[in-house]
């Protein structure tokens, strides 16, 4: 890449940039708060769950104050729950040493849990205007095919390598611009089915000039997911749904969920496990079973409607509506909700 490439790619995103929420400001809490859920969530359902979340949660103090079911209640939805426990984690270490914004010291940034090298890159380009790049999937795909990568983008010495260059780079252009631009760049054209013709760093791009975008970026083989079974049950007692808090520990870790156990059961195993835990049920009704994927496994999720003539012990039964507004579920348990008539 050349200075013009550069030039010519600031004026594309100016040009082009989509109009965001967190485009409108240079608070540094307000751009964390974008950046963090952005993070393996698609912009467009981001948007909503920012809004929302910054009209309770408006600053830090709000944020290490607020009680964690709540916070878990605001982020339902969006997964990978332990971005929203960082947040929260990060913003109590800060209240106690009597900050009320985001340091700008890199260092400090770095120590923060769930701040990794990307977020440091974005609050303290966007946020601060200092020269420091921010590297994100969209910015590697970017490079990878500008310059031919022939090794993994996974790697780190590969991330080093651009981070180098990009330093190179931003010092003859606004921080902010510059970080936005390759970004955006990789969002709306530089994308798994580029618009190459459209791109205004086509010309510097080698992969375009020998037709090898196909190629771009080179990526470790993943590990095939693990695929488990599950049997869930939407227990019904007057009316009240029945739920269960999970653990502080593993995947969503204390999370609500409906009560269920490893493995696919039929009805006559469910009849039997329900003799020997003393439930007693006037209905059980098979729902169609449902997928849920994560990044590292794969959930199959069999649920069964209950009506109940007992309560059952250590569950907790809850209105329908307080269900919505209240706990927070992930969505692999809602979508067995949909799947019921119980939602209606």
């Amino acid at each position: 890449m050349k200075k013009k490439d550069i030039e010519a790619l600031i004026l594309w995103y100016e040009t082009n940039k989509r109009d965001l929420p967190w485009r409108h400001t240079k608070d540094p809490y307000k751009i964390w708060i974008s950046e963090t859920m952005l993070q393996q969530t698609k912009v467009d359902t981001v948007i909503p769950y920012y809004e929302r979340f910054l009209k309770e949660i408006p600053d830090l103090k709000a944020l290490a104050n607020i009680d964690e079911d709540r916070l878990l209640k605001l982020w339902e939805g969006l997964g990978y729950y332990s971005r929203a426990r960082n947040l929260q984690k990060t913003a109590q270490i800060l209240q106690s040493q009597n900050q009320n914004t985001l340091p700008i010291d890199k260092l400090a940034l770095q120590s923060l849990p769930g701040i990794g090298p990307y977020t440091v890159g974005a609050i303290l380009s966007i946020a601060y205007g200092l020269r420091e790049p921010a590297i994100d999937g969209n910015v590697l795909r970017v490079l990878s095919r500008v310059y031919e990568e022939k090794e993994s983008i996974l790697k780190p010495k590969v991330r080093a390598k651009y981070d180098s260059i990009l330093q190179k780079w931003m010092k003859d252009f606004s921080p902010s611009s510059f970080t936005q631009s390759f970004i955006e760049l990789g969002a709306l054209i530089c994308t798994k089915t580029p618009q190459c013709k459209e791109c205004p760093l086509n010309q510097a791009c080698k992969a375009y000039k020998h037709q090898t975008i196909d190629e771009y970026p080179v990526k470790k083989e993943t590990k095939e997911k693990r695929i488990l079974h599950k049997t869930v049950f939407l227990f019904e007692y007057k009316k009240k749904i029945g739920i269960t808090k999970r653990e502080n520990k593993g995947i969503l870790a204390n999370l609500y969920e409906f009560p269920n156990i490893e493995n696919s059961l039929n009805e006559e195993e469910i009849n039997k496990l329900f003799q020997n835990k003393g439930i007693y049920a006037k209905k059980i009704i098979k729902l169609q079973p449902v997928k849920h994927v994560f990044s590292h496994q794969i959930w199959i999720l069999h649920g069964y409607q209950v009506l109940l003539d007992n309560p059952i012990p250590n569950v907790t039964f809850v209105e329908k509506k307080e269900l919505k507004k209240e706990y927070s579920l992930p969505v692999a348990f809602q979508k067995v909700w949909q799947s019921s008539v119980l939602k209606d």
